[in-house]
C-alpha cells in the first residue's frame, strides 16, 4: 500500500459552502490472491454551484471512488480508511438508516447504464414518484404531479402521456434524462455523474450535459464528474482531480492544469488529444499501462511509464503538496514538468 502516511492537505480556498469533503479515502478489495488497494488516500472538495471532475484512465478508480462515496461498493469491496462528509455527516461512520435517509436529499448519483440502472418492470412514472412517497410522504397522486413536473423539467416530451411508460420505451438520451430526473428529485446537495454520456451521440452528449448545467445552478449543487474525456472537462468542469492507479497525482482550476500541468501522467494525456498539431504526424501517447493492482509500486505510482523517473521516484512516494495557489500534485519533480 501507500509508504506516505494519510495528511491533511491544503484545501484550495472558495468562497462557495462545501458540499461534499472527501479526506484520505481508501478502498480495498479481496482477490483470489489477498486484499489489494483498489483507491488509496483519496481526498478532494466539491462546493455547491461548481462541477468537479474525477479524470483518468480507464481502471484508475474514478468510478470506484463514486461507488465508496455513496456506499454502494460490492462486497468484495470496502473502505479501508478515510472520511466523506457530507454536511456534518460522516457517510463512512453514519449508520445504515442514515445513509439511506441522505440519498436523495442530500446526495444522489448517476450511472452510465440508463437502461440496467432503471427497473425495467416498473413504469417511469413509479420510479420517478417514489423519492416523494419515501422522503416527503406524499399521496400517489400528489407524487404523481411532482413526477410529471420533474419529467417536463428534464426534457421529456408529453410527460403526462409517458408517465405511464416503461424505460425500454425510451430512447438512450431521455433514458439518461429520467436518471437524471430521479437523482435530482430531492435537490441533493451533492450530485455524482459517473459517466453520465457515454454511449450517446454527441448531439444529446451535449444535452445532457448542459441539463446537469443547468440543474447545479437552479439546485446551487455541488457536482461530481467522472470521466475520461478531457474535452468535456475542459467545457464543463471547474476544477480537475487526476487520478492515477487509485491515487489522485494532481488538482486544481480546470484551465491552470490543462493550461501548464504539473504531473506528467496529466501533461501526456494532454498531448495525447488530437488536435491540428498532430495533423499528418504520428498521435502522441504514453507509453506502456497502468500497473496491476497487486503490483502497483510502492513509491511513485506512474514511475514505470514517466519519461522523468529518477532513483528518489523508485524510493519514495511524492505526496499530494501545493505546488501553487490552489493547485495540487504528486510529483517530485513538479517544477521541472511545468518547464
Amino acid at each position: 500500500m501507500s509508504t506516505a502516511a494519510t495528511q491533511t492537505r491544503p484545501t484550495p480556498s472558495d468562497d462557495r459552502e462545501v458540499a461534499l469533503r472527501v479526506e484520505g479515502l481508501s478502498v480495498d478489495i479481496s482477490t483470489p490472491g489477498g486484499v489489494v488497494r483498489a483507491v488509496d488516500d483519496v481526498s478532494f472538495v466539491a462546493r455547491r454551484g461548481q462541477t468537479v471532475a474525477l479524470l483518468g484512465e480507464s481502471g484508475c478508480g474514478k468510478s470506484l471512488t463514486a461507488t465508496a462515496v455513496v456506499g454502494l461498493l460490492d462486497p468484495v469491496a470496502s473502505i479501508g480508511s478515510g472520511s466523506v462528509h457530507v454536511g456534518d455527516t460522516d457517510l463512512v461512520t453514519a449508520s445504515r438508516s442514515r445513509r439511506r435517509q441522505m440519498a436523495g436529499p442530500e446526495i444522489a448519483i448517476v450511472f452510465q447504464d440508463a437502461l440496467t440502472a432503471l427497473n425495467p418492470v416498473n413504469t417511469v412514472g413509479s420510479q420517478l414518484a417514489e423519492p416523494f412517497r419515501l422522503h416527503r410522504g406524499m399521496s400517489r397522486k400528489q407524487a404523481k404531479v411532482e413526477a410529471v413536473d420533474l419529467m417536463r423539467r428534464v426534457g421529456i416530451p408529453e410527460p403526462e402521456e409517458r408517465y405511464h411508460a416503461y424505460p425500454h420505451q425510451f430512447s438512450g438520451g431521455m433514458r439518461q434524462r429520467l436518471l437524471i430526473a430521479i437523482a435530482v428529485a430531492l435537490s441533493p446537495d451533492v450530485l455524482l455523474a459517473d459517466e453520465p454520456t457515454t454511449a450517446l451521440d454527441v448531439t444529446v452528449q451535449a444535452q445532457i450535459m448542459q441539463l446537469l448545467a443547468d440543474l447545479r445552478t437552479e439546485h446551487d449543487m455541488g457536482v461530481v464528474l467522472i470521466t475520461h474525456d478531457l474535452a468535456l472537462v475542459s467545457e464543463r468542469c471547474d476544477r480537475v482531480v487526476v487520478m492515477y492507479a487509485g491515487r489522485v497525482v494532481e488538482e486544481g482550476p480546470v484551465e491552470e492544469v490543462f493550461g501548464s500541468p504539473r504531473h506528467p501522467y496529466t501533461r501526456g494525456l494532454l498531448e495525447s488529444v488530437p488536435s491540428e498539431d498532430h495533423r499528418g504526424a504520428d498521435l502522441p501517447s504514453i507509453g506502456g499501462s497502468p500497473p496491476e493492482l497487486h503490483a502497483i509500486p510502492a513509491a511513485c505510482v506512474y514511475q514505470d511509464r514517466c519519461p522523468l523517473v529518477q532513483d528518489v521516484c523508485r524510493e519514495e512516494r511524492p505526496a499530494v503538496r501545493e505546488v501553487e495557489p490552489g493547485r495540487l500534485a504528486a510529483c517530485h519533480f513538479a517544477e521541472e514538468v511545468a518547464r
